[in-house]
């Protein structure tokens, strides 16, 4: 049986199969892997990574989603606007979670939705990624702020709020689970979209 020595991706490790390597690799940037036919020689290389040379990943075009994970989307209804955006499961598209605010933007929402999946990942244990399909937002939660123009008043004090706490939350845990940018153009539309479009 294959063994897979992950040296670089969300969690550095030793694995048995293909899918669980493949988990903390895709879509992580820099990853390197390697497979081996044995547990001794897996073992050995990654104790020592000068022993072997692994390789960076490539992703090719008939790559499907990880269906273990939360798929994010937010909407807006003007910009700003009444502002929504919730988590839904890739495998099952189920909704995990939904909140509504009164006055944000679309951006706001999709920043919101990745912590928010984050934070319910570490409550629950778990490792998978979370798929969002804005640019924006996944560079945002890497810099572990929102960069948002919108302008903090009376009217916008209930979304800077939960902005704040989501800020808060990123600074005080440390979190392994990739951040993956939804593929449109091959997979269609994110679980997590409203449909407005």
């Amino acid at each position: 049986m294959p063994y897979y020595v992950v040296w670089v991706g969300a969690e550095p490790g030793i694995y048995d199969n293909w899918n669980d390597c493949r988990k903390r690799i895709i879509g992580f940037p820099g990853a390197r892997y390697k497979k081996f036919n044995t547990l001794a020689e897996a073992e050995e290389a990654f104790g020592s990574s000068r022993s072997s040379k692994p390789k960076a990943v490539k992703l090719s075009g008939s790559e499907s989603p990880i269906q273990d994970a939360l798929a994010v989307d937010a909407a807006c209804s003007g910009n700003p606007g009444v502002m929504e955006y919730r988590g839904v499961h890739v495998g099952s598209r189920q909704e995990w979670f939904n909140f509504k605010i009164e006055l944000g933007t679309n951006n706001i929402g999709e920043f919101l939705a990745i912590v928010h999946a984050l934070a319910l990942y570490k409550i629950r244990g778990l490792d998978w990624p979370v798929y969002s399909d804005s640019h924006n937002a996944i560079l945002w939660v890497k810099a572990g702020r929102c960069k948002t123009k919108l302008v903090r008043d009376s009217n916008t004090e209930a979304v800077f709020e939960r902005i704040d706490s989501a800020e808060k939350w990123l600074r005080e845990n440390r979190f392994t689970n990739p951040i993956l940018k939804w593929d449109t153009s091959k997979w269609g539309e994110i679980p997590a979209d409203f449909g407005r479009k």
